[in-house]
């Protein structure tokens, strides 16, 4: 999946300070929050990198994608297998 140029795309990212080069898959879901009698529709971005590429990302870390800067916001997640890090992010300023 991450060698499909169809699916997976170049990446940098930043783990601590540090810049690495990583393909990355990108899904940007669109998102329906409740707040209280509102609902917003919301755009989100989740990006899954393997595990083989960034060992340990954390909160704050920036994923540079095409150009647009992205934080990763919360604890990013290991698939059932250890191999691939879903990272949640927002896009920065």
């Amino acid at each position: 999946m991450f060698g499909d140029s169809n699916l997976a795309t170049d990446a940098v990212c930043a783990p601590g300070g540090g810049a690495l080069d990583v393909r990355v898959v990108s899904r940007r879901p669109d998102e329906v929050v409740g707040f209280g009698d509102t609902r917003i529709h919301t755009a989100t971005a989740v990006f899954d990198v393997r595990v083989s590429e960034v060992s340990m990302p954390v909160d704050g870390d920036v994923l540079e994608v095409g150009g647009e800067r992205f934080v990763v916001q919360g604890e990013p997640v290991k698939d059932q297998d250890g191999l691939v890090w879903t990272l949640d992010v927002r896009l920065t300023t």
